[in-house]
């Protein structure tokens, strides 16, 4: 991905989401666009228009990191848009390859033990990469995820899957807010790793058949998960709330274990038990036809 261009988009992007009031300045007569000026940045910032313009226009290299902190600070970026700022001001400089470990195919299998520890897990369990390839998962993780395990590329993708897909639009009854984690995860696996192929392939791939997709894509928001409540809607067992945690595996930094849990002795639990039985049941009849 051109690295200016990241540049220049995610900053104009930030600005505009800002108003005037959240910054604290005083608003005078009516706006042509929204968000703030590039003038008012730059006030916020305490640098001039002209240097703060240079920069927005995609011109990170050599930039202090004090000063892209006080443009994180005018711009009220959380701390996954602040991480991504300093990720392309790095790929400016050309310190992340640096960062980065050394470059190779992106797995679609996993070691057999990881796939044990999953397999110990009671809760559903799955690995994903940076490209959301849902690479594995334990019994129970498949058997919540069978709408995602049909995708006809063979491949299962959650992007692929919530775009592409209309059973997505009832496996995530808050379709919209899922589509849009999924994008700002993409986006952000893009700032990590801007030379990944297979992420722009799945990006070209998603624009080109999504105006859904492309329209979020546009907007360059990004995001860091680890930890909440999903909501669910499975077609065998129906609504699920599921509080989940996720993790960076330390051995292989672009894959990301989530395991899922319910509140004890809740509806979601009691589904997730009749989700066993059904997991259960499929998984030896399965086996009894492969036999």
């Amino acid at each position: 991905m051109n690295n200016r261009a990241e540049v220049r988009d995610f900053l104009t992007s930030r600005r505009a989401k800002i108003t005037p009031e959240q910054a604290g300045l005083p608003v005078a007569g009516q706006r042509r666009v929204p968000g703030l000026r590039r003038s008012e940045v730059a006030a916020l910032a305490r640098m001039s228009v002209e240097y703060y313009s240079k920069l927005e226009r995609g011109s990170l290299a050599g930039v202090s990191a004090g000063v892209l902190d006080a443009i994180a600070r005018a711009l009220q970026l959380d701390d996954a848009e602040r991480a991504h700022l300093m990720r392309l001001a790095q790929e400016a400089n050309g310190s992340s390859a640096l960062l980065r470990p050394s470059r190779r195919a992106k797995q679609r299998t996993l070691r057999p033990s990881l796939q044990w520890t999953l397999d110990a897990i009671t809760s559903p369990a799955i690995v994903v990469n940076n490209r959301q390839d849902l690479l594995a998962a334990n019994l129970l993780g498949r058997a919540m995820h069978a709408d995602v395990f049909t995708d006809p590329t063979g491949v299962p993708n959650f992007a692929r899957f919530t775009f592409l897909d209309s059973a997505a639009r009832r496996f995530y009854p808050d379709w919209k807010l899922f589509a849009d984690m999924t994008v700002a995860n993409l986006r952000t696996a893009a700032g990590v790793d801007p030379h990944d192929k297979g992420l722009h392939d799945l990006v070209g791939e998603l624009s080109t058949r999504s105006d859904e997709f492309r329209r979020r894509w546009s907007a360059h928001n990004v995001r860091i998960h680890g930890t909440g409540v999903k909501h669910f809607h499975h077609h065998v067992v129906g609504d699920l709330a599921l509080a989940y945690e996720s993790m960076e595996l330390r051995a292989e930094p672009d894959l990301t274990m989530t395991i899922y849990a319910a509140e004890p002795d809740s509806p979601t639990a009691h589904a997730l038990t009749l989700l066993a039985s059904w997991a259960a049941t499929s998984d030896e009849s399965l086996s009894r036809s492969n036999r």
